[in-house]
C-alpha cells in the first residue's frame, strides 16, 4: 500500500502510513455470535482455504476431513489421480459420513456410517441405499453428495465451499502470492507440524499478524534477528523521514535479518541448508511472506518454508495449525537440528497468541466501543476494508 501524496514537511510523498485517524472494527465484532455467524457464511464460505499438502492425499482413497465452523468437509484423491470435495453429510438424513480426520477408503466409495449410504469418490454419486425398494419419484441421481471447489497450487490443497469457485491467485492470495516464484514450494516436504488454540477472534490474529508495533516488547528475540522489527517497522517506508535512511545499508532502516543472520532460528543459522534454488538476494532477504485470507499465510526463510492456518472454533477462539516444509536433502542431513527453527518459530508464535489474548479480554470493557488506527497500521486498513467488502452481499452494516 503506498499512501497518496502528502507534502508536509518531514513526509516523503511515498511513505507507507495512514494520513488521518481511522477506527478499528466495532469492538462487539469480535466476541458477538451473530456477527460471527455472518463472517462465517459469508467470509469463510466463499472463500479458498488451506487444507493440507498434496503429499498428505497422495493415494488413492486417501482423504482429510476439516471443520470450517459448523460446516465439516471431505476431500479425497480419486483413483484417476485428481481431488475430489464434498460436505462431509449424507443424503438420506444428514448422518456425517467420514468421522475420522484422515484415513483411506476402501475402494475409493464414501458408505454412511448410519444407514450405509454408498457413494462413489469419483463424483459423489450415490450408489446405492440399503432399502428393500426406492419409493416413486425416488432418483438416484438426485441425490449425490454436495460438491464443494478444490485445487492444488504449488503443493498445497485448497478448498472453497462454494462449488463454482474458480481459483485465481489474484484473488486467493491478497497479497505476495507473486514474489514466491523464486521458493521451491513443490518440492518442499513436511518436517514438523504443530497445533495451538488461541482463545482470541480470527480477526484479532490478523490485526496482530499485520503490524509491529508490538514487536519489540512482544517479540525481544524476533526484533534481534530483524533489527527493522526493533524500530516497530515492517517495511523501510512505514516511517516518515524514511528517505534521510534511504542509502544506509544498515538492516535497521533496510530490513533483512541482522549481520551473520541466514534464517529464522534460534542463532540465526541455516546450518549450511540453505534452499539451493534461492539467490544471494532471496536469502539477505530474510523473510517473505504470501497471505491468503482468511485462513493462512506462507512464509519463506533461507532454508525452509511455514503455512501457518487458522480456523475459528467461535466468537472467542481459534485453533493454528503451523506446518514447516523442507528440502527432502536437508531433513536427510543427520547434522541438520531441525529444532532451531521450530523452537524460535513456536517462541514467536506463543508471544503473539498471549498478545492476542489480553486484547481479547479487553473489547469486553463496557465503555470500549472501537479503537484508531495509527499511521503505521495501514494493513490493519487494508485488512479491515477487505473484510468489509466480503460481508457486503449480506450486510453492508459497519454497525452489526
Amino acid at each position: 500500500m503506498t499512501a497518496t501524496d502528502d507534502t508536509s514537511v518531514g513526509v516523503a510523498a511515498d511513505y507507507n502510513g495512514l494520513r488521518q485517524a481511522e477506527p478499528s472494527l466495532p469492538a462487539a465484532w469480535y466476541y458477538d455470535a451473530g456477527q460471527f455467524k455472518t463472517e462465517m457464511s459469508t467470509v469463510w464460505a466463499k472463500s479458498w482455504l488451506y487444507l493440507c499438502r498434496s503429499a498428505a492425499l497422495s493415494g488413492a482413497g486417501a482423504y482429510k476431513t476439516l471443520s470450517v465452523g459448523e460446516q465439516n468437509i471431505l476431500v479425497l484423491r480419486t483413483r484417476e489421480g485428481r481431488l475430489a470435495g464434498y460436505f462431509n453429510v449424507c443424503r438420506h438424513r444428514g448422518s456425517i459420513l467420514l468421522t475420522e480426520a484422515e484415513g483411506t477408503l476402501p475402494a475409493g466409495r464414501v458408505i454412511c456410517p448410519y444407514h450405509q449410504w454408498c457413494y462413489g469418490g469419483e463424483d459423489g454419486g450415490l450408489i446405492g441405499t440399503t432399502s428393500f425398494a426406492e419409493p416413486a419419484g425416488f432418483q438416484k441421481a438426485g441425490h449425490g453428495l454436495f460438491r464443494i471447489s478444490v485445487v492444488e497450487w504449488r503443493g498445497f490443497v485448497f478448498v472453497n465451499l462454494d462449488p463454482d469457485a474458480v481459483w485465481d491467485d489474484e484473488v486467493a492470495f491478497q497479497r505476495g502470492a507473486a514474489k514466491l516464484t523464486d521458493y521451491p514450494l513443490e518440492r518442499l516436504v513436511l518436517g514438523h507440524r504443530w497445533v495451538r488454540q488461541v482463545a482470541c477472534n480470527w480477526k484479532s490474529f490478523w490485526e496482530n499478524f499485520n503490524e509491529c508495533l508490538h514487536c519489540p516488547s512482544v517479540h525481544p528475540s524476533l526484533s534481534k534477528l530483524v533489527p527493522l522489527y526493533r524500530r516497530r517497522q515492517i517495511n523501510e517506508r512505514d516511517r516518515p523521514d524514511w528517505r534521510e535512511h534511504a542509502q544506509d545499508p544498515d538492516p535497521k532502516y533496510r530490513g533483512g535479518l541482522r549481520p551473520g543472520a541466514e534464517t529464522w532460528s534460534m542463532d540465526g543459522s541455516a546450518q549450511g541448508r540453505l534452499i539451493p534454488e534461492l539467490s544471494e538476494a532471496d536469502v539477505a532477504r530474510g523473510q517473505i511472506y504470501a497471505v491468503a485470507l482468511p485462513s493462512a499465510y506462507i512464509g519463506c526463510y533461507g532454508d525452509h518454508a511455514r503455512i501457518v492456518r487458522l480456523l475459528p472454533l467461535g466468537p472467542e477462539a481459534i485453533e493454528l495449525t503451523v506446518e514447516w516444509l523442507f528440502p527432502p536433502e536437508t531433513l536427510a542431513d543427520p547434522g541438520y537440528d531441525m529444532a532451531k527453527v521450530v523452537d524460535f518459530a513456536v517462541a514467536v508464535l506463543e508471544e503473539d497468541g498471549r498478545a492476542c489474548e489480553l486484547s481479547q479480554r479487553g473489547l469486553h470493557a463496557a465503555p470500549y466501543q472501537a479503537g484508531v488506527l495509527m499511521p503505521e497500521e495501514y494493513h490493519l486498513k487494508t485488512f479491515h476494508d477487505w473484510l468489509r467488502a466480503a460481508l457486503m452481499p449480506t450486510d453492508g452494516n459497519d454497525d452489526h
